[in-house]
């Protein structure tokens, strides 16, 4: 027979989905991502106790007062354990899963009852849908909606469906045809036939089905902690790949707890809801004897007033006890509780250095959330920008079938350490055993088998591709299991002095506790040593350069890494955060060599406490600099304000000493007046940044405009106007004295207004595609973000480029001499000023100070370059 490759063709019809139904898998994401977070909202804001005396009345209304005894016991049990949010979170999964499942699948089978050929139709698609392994759902789930909880909703939905279906279409074909006869008989209509005659009496089959519902879902929710979803299925996931006996048996013990608590109540809830469960209910309670209270039920008002009461306490502990978190001090609150998201495969080093992170993180005032994930899940969430970075991705080799398939999608935040080395090892009393040359001969001794980590990993896929290929080894057996598996297997067997041989890695802390041999690759078949890269979603650097910056400095060294990594192991599952912290008190620096900040407890200057009075006018370079400086001055202790003017009142209060320094002078031409005027009564800083120029600019789509010549060829088109800026400014006298003389264009319009205002024309203009000319200068950020054209100056009426000073009172250096000093070394880049003006456009008005500290978070010792202090 031929072969029929539907991987492939399934793999183009998915590809086709993603980029022509992009419109469908968002809408299925907001529903089933907005349903589970207002439903988990719900279940997690009451204190643990009161949300399980909450579900203990629902199980008293249905069962009595000994199974809601036995609910709140199971309840206090989850509570104890510590994995109360976790269960919630898995609750909450369910609940949605169940609630969406049957408004898809009771209709469905009610229809299937009623119509033969659907019943038909629909059959093989359960039977496809009941029979396919539980895991393959999660590949699509990935693919459309990338890892988290919406993949584990959609696999969930679909899986736990046919039940639902199948039993509703059961309980309406099982109803006595005479009763439907009967109703057809006395005239009620199709409609009224199925909701008080067929409904009724199927509920107690369609009611089993739902309890089907809710066990399928229940156990599919755990499955889909392998996607990321949170909840009880990630604690059961965490455990089974590290191989973590205690903390997967208090998972598996939680999950039993949830699972028997709602079969109970869903197998109950049918005496509640259906006329022959309460006819049965009713003779129960009637035929009871002995303890009354035992048997006793509350009516359905008593039980709503109980659970409301509860709820309305819960609701008002939560409001007594809002206060915000503790608040960071000083600098170190970067982050001001802004959400990053992190992944890590489940490697020491991958263990060690993403929990690091997220304690570091957590000290600089983000909020940082960890994930677990097998490496083609992380890279497709890093890809779909579901996470925002991880921190154990080795290139070029080991990962790279993952860069060659995302790197496109992803942004490489360069190595933290490296070289490293993948091989597999031996315990060294296999003695003989030094190279991969060696292990064909022995076969016998090793059962024909390696023991491997993840399938997914990269090294397992140079094993399977290359090593077992280069050195006659494809007769063996490559078990895949988990890296927790392979060393639970190694320890195993080193204690029983059994032969094995195992994937590993350089650096690994198994090389310092067991005594290993790594297994010569004479071949070179493993290729060279990767270097372990932090791996970002693309944008990352753009949305949170702070942390980005951050990243792309961060280095470890062999013996800081195995060291962390040592804690973290001896520590144990749910202990790693602790153990960070632990080896932080032993790193004080760490913090701050990771994550440096620009304020927050960094040197005082010798002049700190002094006032010092910052004067701009509202140009981008001297609101930069100018705030700049105030965070800068605020850092080393000095009291700077800041206050705006126009050049000409600006000069004027430096000349009478009401201001102690300004960033903006433009030298020697556009701002000569004022120096000329003043200069006798000022000090001048020096240049900062330079040259600089000034120019009439036009749009790129006025091709025939390319020099201040063509002006006057095309008066018409640009009504014989130029836009300016401030009137004070000594651009607009170069302009009105020189440039309209030069090239003949005294008969046009200068209009005077703002910086602001001649930005804003010149944007409304370009969307419309109109002809304008305005005034601007360079450096400036309007020829990045627009195609404009600078009109040659053949002239020369502008004059040579100015370079912009600093401009202080006339006894600035008396009274600030250590600013004084600092400013006489003021430089910044263009690259730099260019950086720190569009953060500051970014920010907006009003946000001028923040948003150069957050320049400032994101070029780590600018502070200290910049002001000095011994």
């Amino acid at each position: 027979m031929p072969k029929i490759d539907f991987g492939s063709r399934v793999e183009s019809f998915i590809d086709w989905l993603q980029a022509h139904l992009t419109w469908l898998f968002d809408a299925i994401s907001a529903v089933l991502t907005n349903g589970f977070d207002g439903v988990n909202t719900v279940l997690g804001a009451p204190e643990p106790l009161l949300m399980g005396a909450i579900l203990a009345v629902v199980t008293f209304w249905l069962r009595g007062l000994f199974p809601a005894l036995l609910a709140m016991i199971g309840f206090m049990v989850i509570d104890s354990i510590g994995l109360w949010d976790n269960a919630m979170m898995t609750l909450s999964m369910v609940l949605v899963c169940t609630v969406i499942t049957l408004i898809i699948a009771v209709p469905l089978g009610i229809w299937a009852a009623q119509n033969k050929a659907v019943s038909a139709a629909v059959r093989p698609v359960l039977d496809f849908m009941q029979t396919m392994p539980a895991m393959i759902y999660l590949l699509p789930g990935v693919v459309f909606f990338g890892v988290g909880v919406t993949p584990g909703l959609l696999a969930t939905v679909i899986f736990s469906m046919p039940p639902a279906v199948r039993m509703t279409e059961l309980g309406i074909r099982q109803v006595d045809h005479e009763l439907v006869e009967a109703a057809e008989a006395f005239g009620t209509t199709p409609g009224n036939t199925l909701r008080r005659v067929q409904l009724p009496l199927a509920l107690p089959t369609i009611m089993a089905g739902v309890n089907q519902v809710i066990m399928l879902a229940l156990s599919m929710v755990v499955i889909a902690g392998m996607a990321g979803a949170s909840g009880l299925g990630e604690d059961v996931y965490n455990a089974v790949t590290r191989v973590e006996i205690g903390a997967g048996f208090e998972a598996g013990l939680a999950v039993v707890i949830l699972a028997m608590y709602l079969d109970r109540v869903t197998a109950a809830l049918n005496q509640r809801v259906s006329p022959l469960g309460r006819r049965a209910l009713a003779k129960a309670a009637a035929m009871a004897s002995g303890w009354k209270l035992v048997h006793y039920r509350p009516g359905t008002a008593v039980a709503g007033v109980g659970v409301v009461v509860l709820a309305l306490i819960a609701g008002g502990m939560n409001i007594a006890g809002s206060d915000d978190d503790t608040k960071q001090a000083g600098g170190t609150n970067v982050g001001k509780g802004k959400q990053i998201k992190m992944g890590y495969i489940p490697w020491d080093e991958g263990i060690a250095s993403s929990y690091l992170w997220k304690e570091v993180l957590e000290q600089r005032g983000y909020k940082a959330s960890l994930q677990q994930l097998d490496p083609g899940p992380m890279f497709t969430a890093l890809a779909k920008g579901d996470l925002d970075f991880q921190t154990d991705t080795w290139l070029p080799t080991t990962h790279e079938q993952y860069w060659k398939k995302y790197g496109s999608k992803l942004e490489d935040l360069g190595q933290w350490y490296g070289p490293t080395s993948l091989e597999l090892s031996v315990p060294s009393y296999m003695k003989g055993i030094e190279s991969l040359d060696d292990l064909k001969a022995n076969k016998d001794k090793f059962g024909s088998k390696i023991i491997g980590i993840e399938a997914s990993s990269g090294e397992m896929g140079i094993l399977k591709d290359k090593i077992v290929k280069e050195y006659g080894l494809t007769d063996w057996k490559v078990v895949s299991s988990s890296t927790a598996s392979m060393l639970s297997e190694l320890d195993r067997s080193y204690k029983q002095k059994k032969p094995i041989v195992t994937t590993l890695w350089s650096p690994h802390w198994a090389y310092s506790k067991y005594d290993l041999t790594k297994l010569k690759d004479p071949k070179g078949a493993w290729g060279k040593g990767d270097k372990i890269h932090t791996v970002a979603r693309k944008g990352f650097s753009k949305d949170d350069p702070t942390v980005s910056g951050w990243l792309k400095n961060f280095k470890m060294n062999e013996k800081d890494l195995t060291e962390l990594e040592g804690l973290i192991t001896d520590a144990g599952k749910g202990k790693e955060q602790d153990a960070v912290k632990e080896w932080l008190k032993k790193h004080p620096d760490y913090v701050d060599t990771m994550a440096p900040v620009s304020g927050g407890g960094k040197t005082e200057g010798k002049d700190a406490g002094k006032a010092v009075k910052l004067g701009y006018f509202p140009w981008d370079e001297a609101i930069a600099s100018t705030y700049l400086w105030q965070n800068i001055l605020e850092d080393r202790g000095y009291k700077p304000s800041v206050k705006q003017l126009d050049p000409g009142p600006l000069y004027t209060a430096l000349a009478r000493g009401d201001m102690d320094v300004q960033f903006d002078a433009w030298l020697p031409t556009t701002h000569k007046q004022y120096m000329d005027k003043y200069g006798d009564r000022m000090t001048d800083l020096g240049k900062w940044y330079g040259p600089t120029s000034l120019e009439l600019s036009v749009p790129s789509y006025m091709k025939d405009v390319k020099s201040l010549e063509d002006l006057k060829n095309h008066k018409g088109e640009f009504k014989g106007k130029i836009i300016g800026i401030e009137a004070s400014a000594g651009m607009m006298g170069i302009l009105k004295d020189k440039v309209v003389k030069e090239y003949g264009l005294t008969d046009w319009k200068v209009v005077s207004s703002s910086t602001a205002s001649m930005l804003s024309e010149l944007d409304r203009s370009i969307k419309k595609k109109e002809p304008v000319v305005v005034t601007l200068w360079s450096p400036h950020w309007a020829y990045a973000k627009y195609d404009l054209t600078k009109l040659k100056d053949p002239k020369g009426a502008w004059g040579k480029g100015d370079n912009i000073h600093m401009t202080g009172k006339k006894t600035f250096a008396k009274d600030l001499p250590e600013l004084n000093k600092w400013l006489k070394k003021f430089k910044l880049s263009e690259k730099d000023l260019a950086s720190l003006e569009a953060e500051i456009q970014k920010g907006g008005q009003g946000k001028e100070k923040e948003s150069a500290r957050k320049w400032m978070d994101a070029n780590p010792g600018i502070v200290d370059k910049l002001a000095p202090v011994s």
